[in-house]
């Protein structure tokens, strides 16, 4: 394919539905089930799901709308009611009061949030929210979702903006076979639904070929004519085992509900449309790892992660629990009351008693969750719960900085406390946490490769986590991480695959080849993709034609996900990379220029833009454009560290200089960014002043091996042997 058609290829390719999955099964409705599912449909009409999403009526709104008002930020929002339709007089996206009309209802409790309709097929969500708490809660009020924070209408966080978009942040987990359908040309959605809430086939699939079975009985159809089946549970399959107090299962079946689960309730970014109940999880959904800020190093939530990544690194997902032995599918509520959902495979003789839990009998200390499943609030009022039913670790609570659910009860007391009222009940704690290797990747001590790589080969550790291991080894590259990697991309582990893919593009060119040409025949079509994308800039002509037509492949399925996604100035900046790499520059500023456009806060588009001028010798063009981001970008020290660099190549050392320290003392600040500042005060000559940067720096980077070697070079030439030899001695321990 030559350069021009590779780039009209970007603009003109539209996604295609892969039926397949569907079997050609098509959305009949919820009303179509509820003859002969009577039990699970009444079950379910009560249940979050079915009121997930609804128009506002009467029956639907749970707000005060009598005229009522909310202060906030200087905004006074009034929630009133016209014949029988429900509006709000708020600030709208040009500062001023206007009155919008409430199109839908957007949750049920403990809280409810309300739809806006905006030109283009948008619907925004109001960030004012009615508590649905009863009022002896705190609730039954109105209240702001960033109560601390005054959100002009031209902040990034304003319900009127880009990031309160319910077409693309909320919509495919709140309604039945949701279709975006943003249209890039002209900028408008035309999102569709088979069933506004989530009814019977946003689970079972789509259920015509079901109905054709039930009133024909075709019993040549396969799972009674559903794409995939969701399995009973069978209380038969776990038997417990009376000297641990544990139950164990004797099924190996792999369910698909899991999955089907995973498809809402996970952090996570729709990747490629048309999944469907039992859809291939990595077909369609880009998993987010064990990161910052939405986890803790040791895996504990820290942000809405909806609980699918903390399942995975639970003991039960490794035991084969699934969602329904604890949740009732339809109504969604627990099996059983108070403890008794752990009760089903935890033996109470065992584990209810004060020996294990060390709180009396009934207190709340004695329940299971409140050691083993700590919540915390979200959205303000809405308490999550763990799910990764973790063993309290206050004893690795200072080193990972990490909390506990001792310290988060026992508030007066000191980590080293709970950890040795632990340690004198039930002895030692394990070693080896995987929180320990996450924690050393994340601080870059000095053997994080070495814990990392430990971590990534002990297959007795959650997928999960060595997953999220494999995106921190990147960063601690060596001649046995580069080989460790290698048999990685070898492997049969979808989640290490993948967290490799979403790691090759700050992995050097020069190793992308050996890591991401196995990763193209990946079976899950995000990590084949994402390894595509790493792999465009490289030359591939001298591979031979299968590993060609196979990196076009996934090429194009990438290319097709961002053009899916590209109402985020995300997807097309990505857009407008593959057009620069394609050597044309004038669509690829097109796209930057419109991810600006689109969301000034977005980083990387100005910095991508501004490199793309750098490339074709427009310095000036360059600096504009990172002085215009200076007042609007999210991340600030890389603009400026960015913009320092710009007039360094203009032969500005004295302006670059300012700019470069205001990156280096950032508190978004990066060892490079240290380490370039440094390098400049001693090319101004001003080495005691850089000396004094790096020395600050190591202190916050201390595995920096660049900072290091300017601290050792720059010592050398100022006369400084002893600490010259003192940094080569650090340097030597980071090394090992």
């Amino acid at each position: 394919m030559g350069k021009t058609d590779e780039n009209e290829s970007i603009l003109t390719t539209t996604h295609q539905i892969n039926h397949s999955e569907k079997e050609h099964a098509t959305y009949t409705g919820s009303a179509s089930c509820q003859n002969c599912h009577q039990k699970e449909s009444t079950a379910w009409k009560d249940s979050h799901h079915a009121q997930a999403m609804m128009p506002a009526s009467e029956d639907t709104v749970l707000g005060n709308f009598d005229g009522t008002t909310f202060d906030h930020g200087g905004v006074t929002t009034t929630f009133y009611k016209r014949k029988g339709n429900f509006f709000i007089e708020t600030e709208g996206t040009e500062g001023i009061l206007e009155k919008f009309p409430i199109s839908y209802t957007f949750g049920v409790t403990p809280l409810q949030q309300y739809l806006i309709q905006f030109p283009g097929g948008r619907l925004q969500v109001l960030s004012i929210a009615w508590d649905n708490r009863p009022a002896v809660d705190g609730g039954q009020r109105w209240f702001h979702l960033y109560p601390n924070e005054k959100i002009e209408h031209t902040d990034y966080l304003h319900w009127s903006g880009i990031n309160q978009n319910w077409n693309f942040m909320c919509a495919d987990c709140h309604s039945t076979n949701l279709q975006k359908n943003y249209d890039l040309q002209t900028d408008t959605f035309q999102t569709s639904w088979s069933e506004i809430n989530i009814a019977c086939e946003s689970c079972h699939g789509p259920a015509s070929k079901h109905l054709e079975w039930a009133q024909n009985q075709q019993q040549s159809l396969q799972n009674f004519g559903f794409t995939h089946e969701l399995q009973r549970i069978n209380t038969n399959q776990w038997k417990m085992n009376l000297e641990t107090g544990i139950a164990s299962s004797k099924s190996t079946k792999v369910a698909k509900e899991i999955q089907t689960c995973a498809q809402c309730h996970s952090r996570r970014a729709t990747f490629s449309p048309g999944a469907t109940a039992g859809s291939k999880f990595l077909d369609h959904y880009n998993l987010a790892l064990l990161q910052p800020p939405l986890y803790h190093a040791d895996g504990q939530i820290n942000e809405e992660v909806y609980v699918y990544g903390s399942f995975l690194q639970s003991k039960m997902y490794s035991a084969g629990v699934t969602c329904s032995n604890c949740h009732e599918p339809h109504s969604l509520q627990l099996r059983s009351s108070g403890d008794g959902v752990c009760a089903q495979c935890h033996l109470s003789e065992k584990f209810a008693q004060t020996d294990h839990h060390l709180h009396p009998i009934n207190s709340p200390g004695s329940r299971c969750i409140n050691c083993h499943m700590p919540a915390k609030n979200f959205m303000q009022v809405d308490s999550r719960r763990d799910h990764s039913f973790r063993i309290p670790r206050p004893d690795l609570s200072d080193q990972l900085k990490t909390p506990n659910a001792c310290i988060n009860c026992h508030k007066n007391q000191s980590n080293q406390w709970a950890a040795e009222v632990l340690r004198k009940r039930f002895g030692p704690a394990e070693t080896n946490h995987f929180g320990e290797a996450l924690h050393a990747g994340l601080t870059r001590e000095w053997d994080a490769e070495k814990k990392l790589s430990k971590l990534i080969l002990d297959r007795e550790q959650p997928a999960i986590a060595r997953a999220t291991a494999i995106t921190f080894l990147a960063e601690y590259l060596s001649r046995d991480s580069v080989q460790l990697l290698q048999s990685i991309a070898q492997s049969n582990e979808p989640l290490l695959s993948l967290a490799l893919a979403q790691s090759l593009d700050r992995i050097p060119e020069q190793l992308r080849p050996a890591l991401g040409i196995p990763l193209l025949y990946e079976r899950e079509r995000v990590t084949r993709s994402l390894a595509a994308n790493a792999l465009a800039t490289l030359p591939l002509g001298n591979y031979p034609a299968q590993v060609r037509q196979q990196f076009s492949l996934a090429l194009q399925e990438y290319i097709t996900s961002e053009l899916f996604n590209s109402d985020r100035p995300e997807s097309l900046s990505n857009l407008a990379g593959l057009h620069q790499q394609r050597d044309n520059s004038q669509q690829a500023e097109v796209f930057y220029h419109r991810a600006i456009s689109k969301a000034p806060y977005y980083t990387a588009a100005y910095i991508n833009l501004a490199d793309l001028y750098r490339i074709k010798g427009k310095e000036k063009s360059a600096e504009e454009v990172l002085r215009n981001a200076l007042d609007k970008a999210e991340r600030k020290a890389v603009i400026q560290h960015s913009l320092g660099l710009s007039l360094i190549r203009q032969k500005r050392y004295s302006e670059a200089i300012d700019y470069l320290k205001l990156a280096a003392e950032s508190t978004q600040t990066d060892s490079r960014y240290i380490y370039v500042y440094a390098i400049a005060l001693h090319s101004a000559g001003d080495s005691t002043q850089a000396l004094a940067t790096l020395e600050k720096g190591v202190e916050q980077f201390p595995s920096s091996i660049d900072i290091l070697r300017a601290l050792i070079s720059i010592n050398r030439e100022s006369g400084n042997l002893e600490k010259a030899k003192k940094y080569e001695n650090f340097l030597a321990g980071s090394n090992q």
